[in-house]
């Protein structure tokens, strides 16, 4: 009930951010006709106005401080369950929510700024509709695989799983496939199988259209062409999981090895069973309705704001889809997939609060990158360490749309305009498409390096956790698999394909 409460308040200081900019249009069309009665006092007002919203843009700020909120909410994903888990596991989601609402109170009431919070809260719905969906109506479907586990099986599964994540989303394919992956390896289930699944399934396979993964939606919702990133990132995409795929090989052949002579002898028909097949069928109005994008589709509803337009038909339908996908779904494989609410609900919070504090981070980083200072250090190589690295402590979806805005800032590009963001995928801005690349993958790719650099990451561990693996803590995942495993193949794609270009 907490919770829920905790919920409501955040959602009345949306409709708050809502309401006051069009008190404040009202009162600014107001203020235009009463001028209008003398050229004197319209040219007395309109410098006053120049005055005031230079005032504003100053007033708008967020001062560096406020980044604190969100680097408390860092501190406390990473240190929570190693430290203090009763306490952690029962309150992160008063904590999320509270930081965010501090931090977005502060932007409405202090800054005067609704424009942040709500461009956040835009985002946040549509990520949170698209995992949903994806999670649930992937819950129920119930993939057996009764064959034995060895390392060749394994790397199929994962390279299958990569492939799969581009047509259902990153996060579909995480929820369709780690369950038989962790029973195709029962009895021999260790950590680095679920971190190996996280890497190719849950982040690099998805890199190669807009659904695989959410910067790469976000980035087709502003109007860069559904196809672009499987004509630009296969080569890249195709690297990378060929050097995961191998190192998990002989990691696999070292420690999957380790206690195989410990079980007992099993028979195995080499069968592939599927239950729940008609939950494909949601899985495909989850995808079809990716297109409908009011920026594109110009019947499509949307809700105008700001000189933008944000879709809210398409929320609802997969809202839909997760309710009814949930209702009707075959209970044999809602069991057999031990299904529950708990990683949704877990991403859910967590990301409210990672949404809602992060908004001054992205924002000093975007104002930096956009002066003619930071516009001069924008290249290739920038935008791919810069991109990936706020990827991997951030989640990667408003990451990828900051750095765009950057990008298209430094050439006099707006990433607002759909024409604009269409001739920057298209290269009619100087090496803009390169720049694009780079952004697209840093985000992709980099998004493995934590926990919480993508969605599918903590629902994924918490399912691994639920299934009584041990998995590693915040710091432990970075230390043992992150910067030994992944660091490298990262610096091998932009040795190929930016370093010396």
């Amino acid at each position: 009930m907490k919770n829920f409460i905790a919920a409501i308040l955040l959602l009345s200081g949306i409709f708050f951010v809502f309401h006051i900019p069009e008190v404040k249009a009202q009162a600014e069309t107001q203020i235009e006709i009463q001028d209008s009665t003398s050229n004197e006092e319209s040219t007395t007002s309109v410098e006053a106005h120049i005055d005031d919203q230079a005032h504003d843009e100053h007033h708008h700020e967020a001062p560096v401080w406020l980044v604190i909120p969100f680097v408390l909410l860092l501190l406390m994903i990473a240190t929570g369950p190693l430290f203090y888990e009763h306490f952690w596991h029962h309150n992160y989601p008063k904590v999320a929510v509270g930081l965010a609402i501090l931090v977005v109170f502060y932007y409405l009431f202090v800054l005067d700024n609704v424009y942040g919070p709500v461009h956040a809260l835009a985002e946040y719905v549509q990520f949170i509709a698209l995992l949903a969906s994806l999670y649930i109506a992937s819950g129920g479907i119930l993939i057996e695989i009764d064959k034995k586990s060895t390392p060749m099986a394994n790397v199929t599964l994962l390279l299958v799983g990569a492939l799969v994540s581009n047509l259902i989303g990153t996060t579909g394919a995480s929820m369709l496939l780690i369950r038989p992956f962790i029973r195709l390896n029962k009895g021999n289930i260790q950590a680095y199988h679920i971190i190996f699944f996280i890497f190719m399934v849950s982040n690099v396979g998805g890199s190669l259209t807009p659904i695989g993964d959410p910067p790469l939606f976000l980035g087709f919702l502003k109007g860069i062409p559904f196809f672009w990133t499987l004509e630009h990132n296969w080569p890249a995409w195709l690297v990378a999981l060929t050097f995961l795929a191998t190192v998990f090989y002989f990691i696999d052949r070292k420690f999957g090895k380790a206690n195989d002579d410990e079980l007992e002898e099993i028979t195995y028909t080499n069968k592939f069973a599927l239950i729940g097949s008609r939950n494909f069928l949601w899985l495909a109005v989850v995808i079809a309705s990716v297109f409908l994008d009011p920026n594109v589709i110009e019947w499509v509803p949307a809700i105008h704001y700001d000189g933008q337009k944000f879709s809210f038909l398409r929320e609802i339908i997969m809202l839909s889809v997760a309710y009814f996908s949930f209702k009707f779904a075959d209970q044999k494989a809602i069991k057999g997939n031990e299904f529950n609410f708990e990683p949704i609900r877990e991403v859910a919070f967590i990301f409210i609060g990672i949404f809602g504090t992060m908004m001054p981070a992205l924002e000093l980083v975007g104002n930096f990158a956009k002066s003619p200072e930071g516009a001069a250090l924008i290249t290739h190589n920038t935008l791919y360490w810069g991109t990936g690295i706020l990827s991997g402590v951030l989640d990667n979806a408003p990451t990828y749309l900051n750095f765009l805005a950057a990008a298209m800032a430094s050439q006099g590009a707006e990433i607002s305009n759909v024409a604009m963001v269409k001739d920057f995928a298209m290269n009619n801005y100087e090496d803009s498409a390169f720049e694009l690349m780079a952004i697209s993958l840093a985000a992709v790719f980099f998004g493995a390096m934590t926990y919480i650099g993508n969605g599918p990451n903590f629902m994924v561990k918490s399912i691994a956790e639920q299934s009584g693996i041990k998995m590693p803590s915040f710091f432990g995942y970075i230390i043992r698999f992150s910067i030994p495993i992944l660091l490298p193949v990262l610096v091998i794609i932009w040795l190929i394909f930016f370093a010396f270009v």
